[in-house]
């Protein structure tokens, strides 16, 4: 396993402690107009310097939301489930002094610390793709982490609004369970999905879930917003593993724990791995023109020396205009090495580290997108059904987000050196 220099991570006592990082898939180490404020494409989660967690506490039934105070007092925490017109259960919440609660969601107000907007396929600028409505819920979910060790993180859906109210209204599903206490789901859902063996080489996917507001672990709707809850899936929980996927409809997440970054590869030496590979002076088996991979900071201009490949094959070339098939599949070429027709694309390196699953050399590409990272990332990758709109599920690549197609969904490249 990759053991990065103690250069790029001091001891982990030394600095406040870190519980983990949410990466949001489909951006490759940055949104594309930057980073700004709490809109990035990473989240780093940090103890905080005074615990701010709350825990239930008092269960009010009231006909009129309006005459609960607990709704109406602005520095009580509080989930309020209507039942009916005239029958609302009210959840107060208390201040926990042994944990710290973190909200993730699509509204700028300020309980939300990280702020998440729709993932467009294919890492275009979300601005120009104009997404005229979002499923991503304004207060989607909250992670409450424990504050003392071994700093467990949870996951529940909903978050509190400004005015530190959480409503499930007349239509979201909510039941009473056997012990009393309310639950329900929010309307498009928090899904979860932890990954089976760690996030590690020997990584498989794991099961997709639905968590509810309280924390419940519940197989999925058979719709995304369907009034009937799954079954409950009393042998898992909402603790969330180094490699947890989390979809919140319109964005999916990766959760990697403090300790899965401190052994996996870091930005320098993936950025190593480039220099490496360029070092190595591979060439255009035709054009015989040396080959190279353009600076991480450079990942959206096709440069001069860019290695493009077929996807069909793995050839790697420099580009070139000719061997179209035909002018209405203008992306469909064919190899001139070995004659396989197949889309020919600019290969691109996956920049972001939370990704990889080892610290491989870059050998192989997701199809059609050509981002190419460690053999063990793409085939990690490659098999996990990521949630898609409201009821589909498809592998995508996590760099760009791009739905994978193709026989395998990567393809191991064929380099060719230097004939000198």
């Amino acid at each position: 396993m990759f053991s990065p220099g103690q250069e790029e991570h001091c001891a982990p006592d030394k600095e406040p402690v870190k519980y983990g990082e949410l990466v949001v898939l489909g951006y490759n180490g940055a949104l594309p107009n930057g980073d700004r404020g709490r809109r990035k494409s990473r989240f780093a989660l940090y103890k905080r310097p005074k615990a701010n967690g709350v825990k239930p506490s008092t269960v009010h039934v009231i006909s009129t939301p309006q005459a609960s105070k607990a709704v109406s007092c602005k520095g009580q925490h509080s989930i309020s489930y209507t039942l009916s017109r005239n029958q609302t259960v009210v959840v107060e919440y208390t201040h926990d002094t042994d944990t710290d609660m973190f909200q993730v969601g699509r509204s700028t107000e300020s309980p939300i610390d990280f702020v998440v907007t729709d993932t467009v396929s294919g890492g275009q600028n979300s601005d120009e793709a104009q997404i005229t409505q979002s499923t991503i819920s304004r207060f989607a979910c909250r992670i409450v982490c424990d504050r003392n060790g071994p700093y467990t993180a949870r996951i529940f859906a909903a978050g509190f609004d400004s005015s530190k109210n959480i409503f499930l209204g007349e239509k979201a599903a909510k039941w009473k369970n056997p012990d009393g206490h309310m639950d329900g789901l929010t309307t498009n859902g928090v899904l979860v999905m932890h990954p089976r063996g760690g996030f590690t080489e020997e990584s498989q996917p794991g099961v997709w879930r639905e968590i509810s507001v309280c924390g419940d672990v519940y197989t999925l709707r058979e719709t995304r917003s369907a009034q009937q809850r799954g079954k409950l899936v009393e042998s898992e929980t909402n603790v969330l593993q180094d490699g947890s996927l989390i979809d919140l409809c319109g964005a999916t997440l990766l959760w990697r724990t403090a300790d899965g970054l401190f052994h996996a590869p870091t930005q320098k030496h993936i950025e190593a791995l480039r220099q490496e590979i360029n070092a190595a002076r591979p060439q255009c088996p035709v054009g015989l023109n040396t080959l190279a991979f353009p600076s991480i900071n450079r990942k959206e201009v096709v440069e001069e020396k860019q290695p493009w490949a077929y996807l069909s094959c793995g050839h790697v070339h420099g580009y070139h205009n000719w061997g179209h098939r035909s002018d209405t599949e203008a992306n469909e070429r064919e190899c001139p090495m070995c004659r396989t027709v197949g889309p020919y694309v600019p290969l691109w390196l996956g920049c972001e580290a939370g990704f990889y699953v080892d610290a491989g050399p870059p050998t192989h590409a997701f199809t059609p997108c050509g981002h190419v990272c460690s053999e063990k990332s793409a085939k990690y990758w490659s098999q996990i059904p990521l949630p898609h709109g409201t009821h589909a599920f498809h592998a995508a690549c996590p760099f760009c987000a791009t739905q994978l197609a193709g026989e395998q969904n990567c393809i191991k490249l064929i380099f060719q050196g230097p004939i000198d």
